[in-house]
């Protein structure tokens, strides 16, 4: 069974799946994030600062990575969100701009100009939201998506605020009934959050919650957290 655990930024996503996978046995995709991709394909750019066009590329690359990484684990995984993500973060900046932080807290806001620039951008991103739609349907079995229960980390490096993460957040879930793919709502403390999903699909725990929780913290911290400006461009 192939799972995707979904949510927006803050949603706490990476943790649960990494948990969730030390509790149940079942492999989790290791695609490469935006912060490991960026060093190589734009160096010393932060996310906030792309263009349009910078912007598709790293849906591409992120795209294809999934792509790769749910591929080699066959037909049973748990993936840390999914192809829709990338894509719905697209639509969102057609709506906020490609640096949602520019309007955190701007009680004024409506919604950014269609340039010539910005109206090819929502024309690309719609197509590339096709075939992403067509493989996320002809991947997944059923997705969990964890409610918005934290909030945005204001460090200045995620462009996000609350009502782009609510949009895409409502966008994902529409866009899963549209797909008729079948999705569980999951909240609370992690221990709640592994347990509940386990009994979801019936699936047998091979530790303690406790156990699986340390592993995962321990996998957590294990994580290079240097922000894209920060790394250097891998050889080669």
């Amino acid at each position: 069974m192939k799972i995707a655990i979904s949510g927006t930024y803050s949603a706490g996503k990476t943790s649960t799946v990494m948990a969730l996978s030390h509790y149940t046995g079942i492999p989790r995709t290791l695609a490469r994030t935006i912060r490991e991709i960026m060093p190589e394909t734009l160096p010393g750019r932060k996310l906030a600062d792309v263009t349009p066009a910078e912007f598709l590329q790293l849906v591409m690359r992120r795209h294809t990575g999934r792509a790769v990484a749910e591929a080699r684990l066959g037909d049973r995984f748990i993936s840390d969100g999914s192809s829709l993500q990338e894509w719905l973060y697209g639509e969102g900046r057609i709506r906020y701009g490609m640096n949602p932080n520019a309007s955190a807290g701007d009680p004024s806001f409506r919604p950014v100009e269609a340039t010539p620039e910005m109206r090819f951008f929502a024309e690309v991103v719609e197509q590339y939201g096709r075939a992403m739609r067509q493989h996320v349907k002809a991947t997944f079995d059923a997705y969990v998506h964890l409610r918005n229960e934290l909030p945005v980390t204001a460090d200045g490096h995620r462009p996000m605020n609350d009502r782009f993460r609510a949009t895409v957040d409502g966008m994902l879930l529409e866009t899963l009934d549209e797909l008729e793919i079948p999705y569980h709502i999951v909240s609370g403390t992690m221990p709640e959050r592994l347990e509940t999903i386990a009994g979801i699909f019936g699936w047998e725990p091979v530790m303690a919650v406790e156990e699986a929780i340390e592993l995962a913290r321990r996998d957590y911290a294990g994580q290079d957290f240097r922000w894209e400006t920060e790394r250097v461009p891998a050889a080669g």
